[in-house]
């Protein structure tokens, strides 16, 4: 079996504004320990996959820095969109590549921006989904819920299809997005769903017949895309077809309505980092209930993250409590915990006014 990983890497994570930004955007960060996201994610699955094996699909504004951070995958293997066009059309032209390196290759598509606490079990539960990919199944995995989120994707698992290495793949019986909290309290009580983790694994053929089946105009125009693989003619064409695709996300456009698709339940201690308060969950914190990174001190200062990781200045804090501080070169960001989702509106207030400088 020929096993590759595409690594999603073209997405700016906006909700961790004012660290995040266009030039500097989540995967390029130090969020945990001293290494990037991208960084993390190169570890996780380099025992697994030669580096030749690593695929990336990205921005052309973020391939000099991915490859500065990886500098054992070859240049060619970034895979460059010329636009975003969600994750669907990110995980088709990839796709395409494989496909002409191995037209029965298994691909394992991967996130450059999650973080992962217990490796060793991912890394064989990948190996695992990959024989169970072999048989034609769409897998993806699940994560056990530790809460009843409303801000995921739910996976209902149905009849078990097969054991492998120890892991149970079941048949996914139904998607459903981010469900009210009611609702999200009912599945985690059941036990019969996991959260929706955006990896997947299959072959290559079998997504591609997904593709032609749900998106077809999608599937021409990759097609038109294909014939030029390998020629001159390929960038223009790339360029030419690419902002005429219609955005679509992996979920909405092919799994929710794909035939056999596979689910894989883990607890792999896995996080999106999708927030400021979803990075509280994987860094420690101080008797205070602090979590602090870079200069701070305090007085009578409880719950609060402090991240400061450039240093440049003191964050000093009197009296305050469940607070998110974040501080920058140009920007300081200051918000109840509580209202933390509201930072992907501070990004939009800022570009409505302009003020592209810190975005």
């Amino acid at each position: 079996m020929a096993f590759y990983a595409l690594i999603m890497a073209g997405g700016v994570g906006t909700r961790l504004w004012p660290l995040s930004r266009r030039d500097r955007p989540k995967q390029a960060l130090k969020l945990v320990g001293d290494r990037t996201m991208f960084e993390h994610a190169i570890d996780r699955i380099a025992p697994i996959f030669q580096p030749e094996e690593i695929f990336v699909v990205t921005g052309a504004e973020h391939v000099g820095s991915l490859a500065a951070q990886a500098p054992e995958l070859p240049l060619e293997n970034y895979i460059v969109e010329p636009e975003g066009r969600g994750t669907a059309p990110a995980i088709g032209l990839g796709a395409l590549h494989l496909l002409r390196n191995d037209p029965d290759a298994v691909m394992a598509v991967l996130t450059a921006d999650h973080f992962i606490t217990d490796v060793p079990q991912f890394r064989q539960v990948l190996t695992a989904a990959a024989e169970v990919a072999e048989d034609g199944h769409l897998v993806t995995l699940g994560i056990k819920p530790s809460s009843p989120s409303t801000g995921y994707g739910y996976i209902k698992q149905g009849e078990s299809l097969a054991e492998v290495d120890g892991f149970t793949a079941f048949r996914a019986e139904r998607f459903t997005e981010k469900p009210s909290a009611e609702t999200a309290v009912h599945m985690v009580e059941s036990g019969e769903y996991s959260w929706n983790s955006g990896m997947f694994i299959w072959r290559v053929d079998r997504i591609m017949e997904e593709f032609e089946r749900q998106m077809d105009e999608f599937y021409t125009q990759l097609a038109e895309v294909q014939a030029t693989l390998g020629t001159p003619g390929y960038k223009p064409t790339l360029d030419r077809v690419w902002p005429q695709v219609t955005k679509q996300t992996i979920d909405y456009g092919v799994m929710e309505g794909a035939a056999d698709v596979a689910v894989i339940p883990v607890d792999i201690g896995w996080s999106d980092v999708g927030s400021w308060a979803s990075l509280l969950e994987l860094l420690p914190a101080d008797e205070d209930g602090n979590t602090v990174v870079g200069p701070h001190v305090g007085i009578d200062t409880h719950g609060t993250l402090v991240f400061n990781r450039d240093g440049k200045r003191l964050v000093a804090t009197i009296g305050v409590q469940d607070l998110i501080i974040v501080d920058t070169e140009d920007a300081l960001l200051v918000c109840p915990k509580e209202r933390e989702q509201e930072v992907r509106e501070m990004v939009q207030l800022l570009r409505s006014e302009e003020r592209n400088g810190y975005l």
